[in-house]
């Protein structure tokens, strides 16, 4: 990480960076995840990602980033349960524009980035190689992300459902967007977790695979 580093603006300013988040909630050789929580009018610090990422929404209002080197904002307007996946980017700070809190989880890549720890990755050969729900009928799920290296879906259980969600030959993470419990749980190839049963519908779950360890 590069918080506390100082770099010089176009116009010869120092600027110190700042963290890339709010605060970190998980955290192993795999991933980094971060909280990121903005009250209204409230900015970020500049701040610079050397790991891919993927953007969970979790409370959205109207947000522009600026960029340190100059180059024209982007207006960003989250929907929640939505999700982006982002590479690495130049220095640049977020701006809450709206009137609501906005909250996002970050997933920082760690293996794709520059803090790869190269730990050995190995799969049980009893591994089904895809990610299912375990049981019959359909499931409320959507993918909201499909690329290469990470697939996010979508998942909103009814009120009083539950479903059991088993990943693939690849980690993966299960992120409740339900902001009176938001949990983040990180499971290894083949692990599996159980959606809790709810007595109201929430925003559901962000089912986050890790498929750059796809075979």
């Amino acid at each position: 990480m590069t918080a506390g580093t100082t770099v010089q603006a176009p116009d010869g300013t120092d600027v110190v960076l700042g963290e890339i988040g709010t605060r970190v909630l998980l955290k192993n050789s795999r991933v980094r995840v971060w909280e990121v929580a903005l009250e209204p009018g409230e900015a970020q610090g500049w701040h610079l990602h050397h790991n891919p990422y993927v953007v969970l929404c979790l409370a959205t209002s109207p947000c522009h980033m600026d960029w340190l080197d100059g180059s024209p904002a982007r207006q960003l307007s989250e929907t929640v349960g939505g999700s982006v996946y982002r590479p690495v980017s130049p220095v640049h700070m977020l701006t809450n524009d709206g009137d609501a809190q906005y909250q996002n989880r970050l997933i920082e890549l760690l293996d794709l980035g520059e803090e790869a720890s190269g730990e050995p990755y190995t799969v049980a050969d009893d591994v089904q190689p895809e990610s299912a729900f375990d049981g019959p009928g359909e499931i409320p799920v959507k993918t909201v992300v499909d690329e290469p290296d990470v697939r996010v879906q979508h998942v909103t259980p009814d009120a009083g459902e539950s479903y059991t969600w088993r990943t693939g030959a690849y980690p993966a993470l299960v992120v409740d967007l339900d902001r009176s419990t938001p949990t983040v749980t990180y499971l290894e190839p083949g692990g599996s977790y159980t959606l809790p049963a709810k007595p109201t519908r929430t925003s559901g779950y962000n089912l986050v695979e890790l498929r750059y360890y796809s075979s």
